[in-house]
């Protein structure tokens, strides 16, 4: 059971105007595998319901938040929830069963100050538990988005460069892919993935299905057909991408390598826009909002490392992120984390994009922190 403390910090949560809610435990796991990306399976408590449905063990309490407010009255209007309770992950070293607090703020229009808003609440619960001063990581997918949505790349390609941006092993892979040529990595079957790739998506996509079903392919992997065929063809798009010149690596390598506070950051970024002749105004005007109010609520801005690197691992973020974590840091586990996650809704069932923000709170770090202080 959480104890008072926790409980004090949830209260101080619905005092900013946040209701409290308790999501169920046991969760359908295909939305945890298709937005955290299927890294995160290996970590799940995994089981199934007589029909063969596959469910977890809730491993976060953002996706179940997220689909409670779509079930409800309150779907498509500006709301926040707050919340404590377990979660569970395997993890080395500590215990699966832990437990986290947090808030899920969806439909504000006001993206920056909500940003603020967040990031200001996530101080005070390491306040709440006697770290006043923690390390404020922050980053910013948007601003990565921004910077590839204006490179001369296949659809394909720069949605794959985003997607693995919150994976840094990934997003390095695929900038060597890039810059190497193709021609010196031809598999088998290039000619048809070539011909797939200039053809009609339609088309394309029904030869594929009826490719599979007839040599008897029904799922690989938890993927359906349908599933496959649209990752076959991707895979033929980002094959016939001819190699990313070396100017445009470095352009990206110079952006990935900003890390100051944020104000220095945007003029850092501005200044490389215009050297390359890139549009990044609305990203950075949302930049340079966001720490106008952080600053108004008090933040110290002049504590934040602001890094265009930055991620956190998980694919549904979109813009915001931050962590805070022990300062001095005794290790790197962060002790409050979240950010900007504008795609989820759709992807789990929404008929229309919803702003949406929020942040966790690793309840056993913060008190074991405290104890040892």
């Amino acid at each position: 059971m959480p104890d008072a403390k926790a409980q004090a910090l949830v209260t101080s949560f619905e005092r900013a105007g946040y209701e409290r809610v308790e999501p169920a435990i046991l969760q359908p796991a295909e939305p945890f595998l298709d937005l955290s990306g299927e890294d995160i399976r290996k970590r799940m408590y995994l089981t199934a319901d007589p029909q063969g449905h596959e469910l977890c063990l809730r491993p976060d309490l953002t996706i179940p938040v997220s689909r409670d407010y779509l079930a409800s009255p309150a779907a498509g209007k500006p709301a926040g929830f707050c919340y404590l309770g377990p979660v569970f992950r395997h993890r080395e070293n500590e215990l699966s069963e832990f437990l986290h607090a947090g808030i899920e703020s969806f439909g504000r229009a006001d993206i920056a100050a909500a940003d603020a808003e967040m990031l200001a609440l996530g101080l005070e619960a390491t306040g709440h538990y006697g770290l006043t001063a923690p390390e404020i990581r922050l980053g910013d997918v948007g601003l990565f988005s921004a910077l590839v949505a204006a490179l001369d790349l296949a659809p394909a390609w720069k949605r794959r460069l985003v997607k693995d941006f919150n994976h840094k092993s990934s997003l390095a892979h695929d900038l060597d892919r890039l810059t190497i040529s193709t021609a010196h990595t031809r598999p088998e079957y290039q000619g048809m993935l070539a011909a797939l790739a200039g053809s009609d998506p339609g088309a394309a996509h029904a030869l594929v299905t009826d490719l599979l079903s007839i040599a008897g392919i029904s799922a690989v992997g938890g993927r359906s057909v349908g599933e496959i065929a649209d990752r076959f063809l991707e895979q033929a798009t980002l094959s016939v991408q001819s190699s990313l010149p070396q100017e445009t690596r470095a352009l990206i390598e110079r952006f990935l390598a900003i890390a100051s506070g944020p104000d220095e950051a945007a003029a850092e970024l501005r200044a490389l826009a215009q050297d390359a002749g890139i549009g990044l105004d609305a990203a950075l005007d949302l930049l340079e909002s966001r720490t106008g109010f952080l600053a108004a609520r008090g933040v110290d801005v002049g504590r934040i490392r602001f890094s265009t690197a930055f991620g956190r691992g998980l694919d549904y973020y979109t813009g915001f992120v931050f962590e805070l974590h022990d300062a001095p840091a005794r290790d790197n586990s962060q002790l409050v984390a979240g950010g900007r996650y504008d795609g989820l809704l759709t992807r789990i069932g929404s008929p229309a994009p919803i702003p949406a923000v929020g942040f966790a709170v690793w309840i056993e770090r913060l008190a074991a922190r405290e104890n040892r202080a």
